[in-house]
């Protein structure tokens, strides 16, 4: 999915530091996505910029798209990072640049690893369901990675964690010894985590990563703060085990990883080492080279922003 904002601030992230327990809320903000969506942007958000690896998250939906054209995303360049499509609701149809053509379905696991350069598009597809609702997540390439050849990767079959009142979904990387088949370049791990009304109990974590929470639907508790749509609570690292409560049925996304020790520039739908980087990506994408192209999509591609008109700098991970 892309940042479709007509004037994107750079982010500067990463770099070294780690934060012990915490319980730090976090809004979100109302981005416009395309024709007819609007998301919650969880992260980067005004105080922190990453969490482990994860760099960006849109929560959108449930949304009622009966009437509507849904999901409408022309296709736009990636470079630097990883995407991860997650839906709860409907359907979103994938196309990109090496030429793969999926449909990536509730509870199916669709991850595009960019490299040094590829683009896509998403769209809901004719004939869709009635609802949308998902997420969609970017994961920074650490810099040994962030020139490997681009690829998408469509995994059915998911690992699940059940007890407790708790069935929790591993998406991406590792949680209490279930790991994902989706390809991973850091140590990070990314679960839907489905509460039933009346479940109190314990989710096993890894003390060395850094973890935040945002809910999907209805309220919980999270280490004993209520946590609602919209925002996200960071953690910070130092935890062996994470309580978590519901009174009715709900559930959230939980992300984590080791904190990234790199810093990095993200702007736009790169991410880059620095000025030199950003400017060079979306040059190309504008010239038409590097990138490829996405077929079969009914459309224009979308063009790159103008730059800022000071240079791009990596800085802190938390502002």
């Amino acid at each position: 999915m892309s940042n479709l904002e007509v004037r994107p601030a750079p982010s500067l992230c990463g770099g070294t530091g780690r934060t012990g327990p915490v319980r730090d809320v976090q809004p979100g903000k109302q981005v416009p996505l395309g024709e007819s969506t609007v998301v919650r942007r969880l992260l980067p958000n005004l105080g922190r910029r990453m969490v482990g690896a994860w760099c960006f998250v849109d929560h959108y939906g449930p949304d009622d798209i009966v009437d509507e054209p849904g999901m409408q995303v022309p296709p736009h360049p990636h470079m630097g990072l990883q995407t991860v499509s997650w839906l709860r609701e409907g359907e979103v149809l994938h196309r990109d640049s090496l030429g793969g053509l999926q449909t990536v379905r509730p509870r199916e696991l669709g991850l595009m690893t960019s490299g040094r350069a590829i683009a896509h598009s998403e769209e809901s597809p004719h004939g869709h369901g009635p609802f949308l609702h998902g997420a969609q997540l970017w994961v920074a390439l650490p810099g040994a990675h962030r020139d490997t050849a681009p690829s998408f990767e469509h995994h059915t079959d998911l690992p699940v964690i059940n007890g407790g009142g708790l069935s929790a979904t591993v998406i991406l990387g590792e949680l209490a010894g279930a790991t994902s088949p989706g390809t991973t370049y850091s140590p990070l791990v990314g679960a839907d985590l489905t509460l039933t009304a009346g479940a109190d109990t314990r989710l096993p974590l890894d003390p060395d990563f850094e973890y935040a929470a945002l809910t999907i639907s209805g309220e919980s508790e999270v280490d004993g703060v209520r946590l609602v749509p919209g925002s996200l609570l960071y953690l910070g690292c130092g935890r062996s085990e994470l309580p978590l409560r519901a009174d009715s049925d709900s559930s959230l996304l939980l992300l984590g990883g080791e904190p990234f020790e790199e810093q990095i520039v993200m702007w736009w739908n790169f991410v880059g080492r620095s000025h030199e980087d950003i400017a060079e990506a979306r040059s190309d994408w504008m010239s038409g080279s590097r990138f490829g192209e996405v077929h079969g999509y009914d459309g224009d591609r979308l063009p790159a922003p103008e730059l800022p008109p000071g240079p791009l700098k990596a800085r802190g991970r938390v502002r």
